[in-house]
């Protein structure tokens, strides 16, 4: 639909950040329903939008010829009905969950507020409350930890399953996944270290949670990028998809809610342990550290 509206010179791209939100749709319609006059067609805009009826009006002069129009029109047909297949797929989905038993009882542990709530699905996230589905038939609210979003965590269940039997150990999960190293030893010594290669959707998964939760003001936030200012960023995304991996494995093996330490907690316990390390060498060697008096000030 874009590309149709460019060769009619209707620059609507450069006035709405999306061309299948609200306004931009609300404009293709009228556009396909015979509609050309600008200021009518700007003033269908929606009443947030940044931009003003002005600035809409002069993006849509354009050459409205019959041809583009035609293609505009089956476009538009396409775009209605694969959103009508993926409303279909959301139900089935919908009836799927359903059929699954309970492991906890939502009267009795309600699922708390999401951390970011949102008024409406965003990108493929389906139209019903997945979100309570996913609670309901695991028992635990995977989407409190940093990074693991509603579609992810469906993702990450659909492959693993419901049963954590599976794996008997956090080392097992994780070396499925292909997210813990694998020691290649010859000789008693180490030669290589580097993960497997393996084909999986939940490693996928784990992955782009770890790239989303080093954008938080987080403790894994945190230690994602002290790692990439260390390691890089394809290992500190490793990293840290090991380190969601093993607190997944962990609620999912013994239930419980994941209550975030916080960045400013991580990065004091790293302060310690930088500290720890540095007696430790010291006392090695024979020296002692004595903390430096802070500096008076003078007024």
């Amino acid at each position: 639909m874009q590309k149709v509206l460019t060769q009619m010179n209707v620059q609507l791209h450069k006035v709405v950040s999306d061309i299948t939100g609200t306004t931009g749709m609300t404009i293709i319609r009228a556009i396909v329903a015979g509609e050309r006059n600008p200021q009518i067609l700007a003033a269908k805009r929606h009443h947030r939008t940044k931009r003003s009826e002005a600035e809409i009006a002069a993006a849509l002069n354009g050459d409205y010829r019959s041809e583009h129009i035609f293609v505009l029109q089956q476009e538009l047909r396409l775009y209605d009905v694969y959103h009508a297949q993926i409303a279909a797929c959301d139900r089935q989905i919908q009836e799927c969950l359903a059929e699954f038993s309970d492991k906890v009882n939502l009267d009795e542990s309600p699922l708390s507020q999401p951390k970011h709530p949102r008024n409406k699905p965003q990108g493929n996230e389906p139209a019903f409350d997945l979100r309570t589905h996913l609670y309901r038939i695991s028992g635990v609210d995977f989407t409190a930890i940093d990074g693991l979003g509603i579609l992810t965590v469906q993702t990450i269940i659909s492959e693993v399953g419901l049963d954590p039997t599976r794996f008997p150990t956090v080392k097992h999960f994780t070396s499925w996944l292909g997210l813990c190293p694998c020691n290649r030893i010859t000789g008693g010594k180490v030669k290589r270290s580097q993960t497997r290669l393996v084909v999986n959707p939940a490693t996928n998964a784990f992955r782009m949670a770890a790239q989303t939760a080093g954008k938080s003001n987080s403790a894994l936030g945190a230690f994602y990028r002290r790692l990439r200012s260390r390691l890089g960023t394809p290992k500190a995304i490793t990293a840290t998809a090991h380190k969601l991996a093993r607190i997944f494995y962990r609620l999912w093996t013994t239930g419980g809610n994941y209550q975030d330490p916080g960045m400013d907690y991580y990065e004091q316990r790293y302060q310690e342990r930088v500290i720890n390390n540095l007696q430790k060498k010291a006392l090695a060697l024979g020296f002692e550290l004595i903390p430096q008096p802070e500096a008076n000030t003078v007024s």
